[in-house]
């Protein structure tokens, strides 16, 4: 599975901006049965914090258990992933595991493929929506999308895409915003062009330990106090 996660999340990272690739949900349904098959065997505690999102969250899978130490994680990323599929795929990705609560990386992948901002964040409603009908106490972290240098030439709107993030989180006293934006921009708001491996897209060893910083600094005045 994560070998099949590592060759879509390359794959999508080269196509140009607004080219539509496969955004079929259905894609992820042996992706989602493999994780349902693993829980089976080896059931994950209730109550924990899920992970999930596109690759940035992925490709740090196995690294969020020891950068979010003592907190209980479930790293539940999907390289390639759109807001759309967390929708769709919420059920198995999330609401199953009982969460107190989730962390979502989303829009990344969107906002290159031309998605609309109002989509995006329809889409996120909807989740937020459904997390808080079956789990009403469930807290919800939204992260902001990421500057990359591959992806500069969307950044404005991007980041109208982040403050929409912003603004629905400000209407409700269970969703936060993470500013997994700023931390990446240099003091003339340009991307740090060091903090990425060849592709100019995720991040290096130096990008994914400030991405594990700006994460644990955002769950752990709250969440830590749930252990």
């Amino acid at each position: 599975m994560l070998r099949r996660f590592a060759c879509l999340v390359f794959a999508l990272a080269v196509l140009p901006v607004g080219a539509q690739p496969n955004l079929d949900p259905a894609r992820w349904n042996n992706d989602m049965q493999a994780w349902e098959n693993l829980d089976r065997m080896t059931p994950p505690p209730e109550g924990a914090i899920v992970l999930t999102g596109s690759s940035s969250i992925a490709r740090w899978n196995d690294q969020a258990s020891e950068a979010l130490a003592p907190l209980t994680v479930i790293s539940r990323g999907f390289g390639g992933s759109v807001m759309a599929d967390v929708l769709h795929h919420l059920d198995t990705a999330v609401l199953r595991l009982k969460p107190r609560a989730v962390l979502i990386y989303e829009g990344d992948n969107d906002t290159w493929y031309d998605v609309p901002n109002s989509t995006i964040l329809d889409q996120l409603e909807q989740i937020v929506a459904r997390i808080h009908a079956e789990l009403p106490q469930t807290r919800i972290y939204v992260m902001a999308v990421k500057p990359s240098v591959l992806r500069w030439e969307i950044w404005d709107n991007v980041q109208a895409l982040n403050a929409g993030y912003r603004e629905l989180a400000a209407g409700d006293p269970l969703v936060t915003y993470v500013d997994s934006a700023t931390p990446f921009l240099k003091a003339d708001g340009t991307v740090m062009d060091d903090i990425f491996v060849a592709d100019d897209l995720h991040f290096n060893t130096m990008g994914n330990l400030i991405w594990g910083a700006v994460i644990r600094a955002a769950l752990m005045p709250e969440e830590i106090r749930h252990e």
